[in-house]
């Protein structure tokens, strides 16, 4: 088997050690050496370049081009199928070799990239988010029409439940479906006109049935929480990771440290929404509203999760905004209080844990697949500026191959 040489940069290599000057050999889909000296059949040259693992973002929707509700309503029910294409592309080639879907992607958009059919990262899908009548999965409108986000269709059942008997079955259909993870709504959220994010949605009961279920199946449940009482139900009754945490106060805090829970801030999110607002985006004035009213809130609320050592995964929820920018999460969780490794981490290591992966990917050791990321210079410096360590990047390898190859890039 070919023996392919990374040699001549410095490693990152996702374990939270700092970046050192190593070799890299790869064979077939696996690294099987680091070290200084190292030999091999092929050479890639990375002098001047930082290696690192495969980024992954915990929290995108590929089905989704930047929500535009105008737009949305003209749109034909199965373009964002082939939507999905160029944004799985976009999300490759920024460095990103694994997402996990919040909602929309169905068992079938997994398939199509797990069989290369289309070019995309590694995938686990939630298919669609559980929601109570009137929760943030609900799109229901004044008018009597229903706008939703994740249109249910054979494989996306609709995630609408209320009690524990309903939530119960709605678990296992979504599962049935496909779901490598369970999603659900325990706050209102800025996109649905008609919930408001400081309030907490599910009881204890319901969110305890979820996770009981899930679990039975050996998944895990993931919690858009952006009120501080959703988040607690979320953490109370055994969820893994909270999402986006805007309203986040200190017992909240407790509980994510006592639970060893996960916090997916998204910090990207409301500020793709006011961009969408600025451009003339077809937004309700209600979402609006609320991206504006939670946008200081989120940064306070990450910082506090930050200075408690709150265990953080990268996540950016593109697909509110586009897909390619993802690596800008790492500017704000840095301008937010980490420093730049630690902000890196949140898109390798960590991620990795979250997603329960860490025996296979997540790491630039010995034993883990090669999904690799090659960034010229200093990849610790660009995450701090806008852009920069996304036009820094000269390679991705995925499972040994190489997806991506930019100008530049080290020989």
């Amino acid at each position: 088997m070919t023996r392919t040489l990374i040699h001549g940069g410095v490693v990152f290599d996702g374990t939270g050690a700092a970046p050192f000057p190593a070799d890299v050999v790869v064979e077939g889909d696996t690294i099987v050496d680091v070290g200084v000296g190292l030999d091999g059949d092929v050479a890639v040259d990375a002098t001047g370049h930082t290696l690192l693992p495969g980024f992954f973002d915990c929290h995108v929707h590929v089905m989704f081009s930047g929500v535009d509700y105008l737009k949305g309503l003209a749109r034909p029910f199965s373009l964002p199928f082939y939507e999905s294409v160029h944004n799985l592309r976009a999300t490759l080639e920024c460095g990103i070799t694994s997402v996990r879907d919040a909602g929309g992607a169905d068992l079938g958009v997994k398939e199509a990239v797990r069989r290369g059919l289309v070019a995309g990262p590694r995938m686990q899908i939630s298919v669609n988010a559980l929601s109570q009548t009137g929760g943030h999965g609900d799109g229901w409108m004044p008018c009597g029409s229903s706008v939703k986000l994740f249109p249910a269709h054979p494989g996306r059942p609709s995630g609408i439940c209320d009690g524990p008997d309903e939530a119960r079955k709605k678990t296992r259909e979504m599962l049935r479906a496909g779901a490598d993870v369970l999603k659900i709504m325990t706050s209102g959220g800025v996109l649905s006109p008609r919930d408001d994010p400081r309030h907490g949605h599910f009881r204890d009961a319901e969110v305890a049935v979820m996770v009981e279920e899930a679990t039975a199946a050996g998944k895990y449940v993931m919690s858009h929480a952006q009120a501080a009482d959703g988040i607690k139900v979320a953490l109370r009754n055994g969820v893994r990771s909270v999402e986006h945490g805007i309203y986040l106060d200190d017992e909240g805090v407790e509980l994510l440290l006592e639970r060893g829970a996960w916090l997916v801030p998204t910090m990207l999110a409301p500020q793709m929404v006011l961009r969408i607002a600025a451009d003339g985006g077809g937004l309700l004035p209600e979402v609006i509203e609320k991206a504006q009213m939670v946008v200081g809130q989120h940064t306070a609320a990450v910082e506090r999760a930050i200075a408690a050592g709150v265990r953080i995964a990268m996540g950016t929820d593109s697909g509110v905004g586009p897909h390619g920018d993802n690596l800008d999460e790492f500017r704000l969780l840095i301008k937010a209080g980490m420093t730049p490794a630690g902000a890196l981490h949140t898109g390798t290591g960590s991620a990795a844990e979250l997603l329960g992966v860490s025996d296979t990917l997540g790491t630039v050791t010995p034993g883990k697949k090669a999904d690799l990321v090659l960034v010229e210079g200093d990849a610790l410096a660009h995450a701090g500026a806008k852009g920069a360590l996304k036009e820094a990047i000269r390679g991705v390898w995925l499972d040994g191959a190489r997806v991506v190859e930019r100008t530049g890039a080290a020989r």
